[in-house]
């Protein structure tokens, strides 16, 4: 086979538990994202916009929906004969079988197929970022310091640091103390879980690092690698980078999306954002519709109001209904007079008529206070609300609800319906 300078390897197999019920059957990077994508279309874009044609993507958590999205990596031009989009799930082999245990653990069990192709790099990758980043360019940086091993970084505001494993630098971005989530941080240069390797060094770090348990980039590997004396260099990086990991983030990024100029622009000809997309009929708006500064999918029907929000693909919106500052993931069908106030609803939704959902005062969420807050009502995939009901704000809900489930017909704020069975 032939051998390739450098290939990508995506890590895709996080549950993203805080996001909630969102991610109850689907895994993280296969969320949906701005209407028409999923999270994963973002690096998966980046790859091919920056020339590489060699991506082995790391599915582990709830893999089926991402496994169908990818397919064969034909939107993303990497349905490659010598290369292209390989999806990698654990598997079983002869001297033992065992599932990802850490970020590190999930590469090192790939060294087959990354020997396979004989780089000189290899680019790590998360696949749940949002962001548009020219990995060629950092990789003319790690071949300019000669470095062995070069980290994505980007300046955060200094509350946040502690959130982050943060780098210290000197004058030539050569980083001379690497710390995970620190409790003081001494910098507020955040890593952003990118790393190109020089493929010997990481190839040796892996198998030094093979019985570690929970083996990590952030807390092993990169460690390992300074211990060793190797070249470790930040690669600031200055544009729009977002990690969606909770349910606020997530809201905020999809609403900034719809700002008259967005600081993230899905609209640009030079950095397209490509995605596995089926063909859907136009979309149909009704003569009472109202619509202002949103995403609309395509195959959307709308015969109500919507303002400040991000449609999905085949949407139905019924007469009277209004829908604001809320993400509606594709094939949600809304009744007639229903409200939606700051909400996210995930795909294939029904929702009676006459609901009122993410309305009334806030209060603390009695499941999980941790994921369920920043005023939102949130809704899992193939949901059904009945007709007539209030649900409150910081409010869960997941699987097919009845009238018996609202106690006089409300669902309060904090409150949440999981139907048995279902996972949080």
């Amino acid at each position: 086979m032939m051998s390739k300078e450098m290939i990508a390897m995506l890590l895709a197999g996080g549950q993203g538990s805080r996001l909630g019920v969102l991610t109850s059957d689907v895994a993280k990077p296969a969320v949906a994202f701005g209407g028409k994508y999923r999270i994963i279309d973002f690096p998966l874009s980046n790859c091919i916009n920056s020339g590489i044609d060699t991506v082995g993507v790391l599915t582990q958590y709830q893999p089926l929906q991402l496994n169908a999205h990818i397919g064969i990596g034909i939107p993303w031009d990497l349905d490659r004969t010598n290369g292209g989009v390989s999806v990698l799930p654990p598997y079983e082999r002869s001297d033992n079988s065992e599932w990802y245990t850490g970020t590190a653990n999930a590469i090192y069990q790939n060294l087959r197929y990354m020997e396979s192709y004989n780089p000189e790099y290899v680019l790590i990758l998360s696949g749940d970022h949002i962001y548009k980043m020219d990995y060629e360019a950092m990789l003319d940086f790690h071949k300019a310091n000669n470095a062995d091993v070069t980290i994505a970084a980007i300046p955060v505001p200094m509350e946040e640091a502690s959130r982050f494993g943060v780098v210290l630098t000197d004058e030539n971005k050569q980083i001379t103390e690497f710390e995970e989530k620190p409790e003081n941080p001494r910098s507020n240069l955040a890593s952003m879980g990118i790393y190109i390797f020089s493929w010997p060094v990481m190839r040796d770090a892996l198998i030094a690092l093979k019985d570690q348990s929970n083996c990590d980039f952030g807390k092993h590997v990169i460690p390992y690698c300074h211990e060793k004396g190797q070249r470790i260099f930040a690669y600031e990086f200055s544009g729009y980078w977002k990690d969606v990991g909770t349910l606020g983030s997530y809201w905020e990024a999809n609403m900034e999306l719809i700002d008259l100029i967005p600081e993230f622009n899905l609209y640009e000809e030079f950095w397209k954002i490509y995605t596995s997309q089926t063909i859907i009929e136009p979309q149909f708006i009704g003569p009472e519709a109202r619509i202002s500064k949103a995403i609309i999918g395509a195959g959307d029907v709308i015969a109500g109001e919507v303002t400040g929000s991000v449609l999905g693909a085949g949407v139905e919106i019924g007469e009277g209904s209004v829908v604001r500052d809320s993400i509606i993931m594709s094939g949600t069908v809304i009744g007639k007079n229903v409200t939606i106030e700051k909400s996210i609803i995930a795909e294939d939704t029904v929702i009676g008529d006459n609901v009122k959902i993410g309305v009334g005062e806030e209060a603390e969420s009695k499941l999980n206070p941790g994921i369920y807050g920043y005023g939102l009502a949130v809704i899992g995939s193939d949901s059904v609300i009945p007709s007539g009901v209030t649900i409150g704000k910081n409010t869960a809900i997941r699987g097919v609800t009845e009238d018996d489930d609202y106690p006089m017909g409300e669902l309060e704020s904090g409150g949440y319906i999981i139907k048995a069975g279902e996972q949080l």
